[in-house]
């Protein structure tokens, strides 16, 4: 059946309602939002993990460090979204609440699975309750745990997968075709940084510029997030 007979025939009006073909398109549409967000990265290294996001700048008189699409969700975790990043913000909140949570109670950091299980289940939860509309955004999460790097991708429908890298976003198909061909598992995190940045640059081309993109990275050793300079993004482009 069409997609212009789904809409006539009202099976888009609910989320509680399965088309005839078993689909939930308000769930698929939520999806689509998702490819029309900011293009963003996320990496594993043998010595951290990585996100580098598009920070997409409309307006021209924004103050640059104001925008803010890498959010740290505890020390050895942090996450990145596209879609509505307003949905993404109660998400991250959300999340952040948890991991403190966590800490509060069994005096322990959390796990990075514990965190995506708690916001797919929120997700799902949207696709099957009256009245409430699925999460427009995917996010990537990325942390640390028993020295090694973890990388999550959830979708709205509530499904998680994990990842040694992966995109989202605008530009998906383009940057995990890069992926495909130039990510290594034994790369550094300045070797992923120039591979992450340099994938942003193809996929944007004329529109590229440094200013556009936010990185962070979270080491095996440190177990901290910590934001890529300016500097460091100018230094992987030459």
């Amino acid at each position: 059946m069409e997609p212009i007979q789904h809409q006539m025939m009202g099976y888009d009006r609910a989320i509680t309602m399965f088309s005839p073909d078993g689909r939930l398109l308000q769930v698929e549409y939520a999806k689509k939002t998702v490819k029309l967000g900011n293009t963003a990265i996320g990496m594993v290294c043998k010595d951290g993990v990585l996100l580098v996001s598009d920070k997409r700048i409309v307006d021209r008189l924004v103050v640059l460090d104001a925008i803010e699409k890498i959010f740290q969700i505890d020390d050895h975790i942090m996450a990145t979204a596209s879609g509505i990043i307003s949905d993404a913000r109660v998400l991250v909140e959300r999340a952040q609440l948890r991991a403190q949570q966590h800490r509060v109670t069994y005096d322990t950091p959390i796990d990075v699975l514990s965190i995506i299980k708690d916001l797919c289940n929120l997700k799902q939860m949207c696709t099957q309750s009256g009245g409430l509309r699925p999460f427009g955004v995917s996010l990537l999460i990325a942390g640390i745990k028993n020295g090694t790097g973890e990388l999550y991708e959830t979708d709205p429908t509530g499904i998680y997968n994990q990842y040694l890298a992966t995109g989202i976003g605008e530009g998906e198909s383009e940057i995990k075709e890069i992926l495909y061909k130039e990510y290594k598992e034994n790369m550094t995190l300045e070797e992923g940084l120039k591979v992450c940045v340099n994938a942003l640059k193809k996929f944007l081309n004329t529109e590229f510029n440094e200013k556009r993109i936010d990185a962070s990275f979270i080491t095996i050793k440190d177990k901290k997030m910590e934001k890529v300079s300016r500097e460091q993004i100018k230094k992987v482009l030459k």
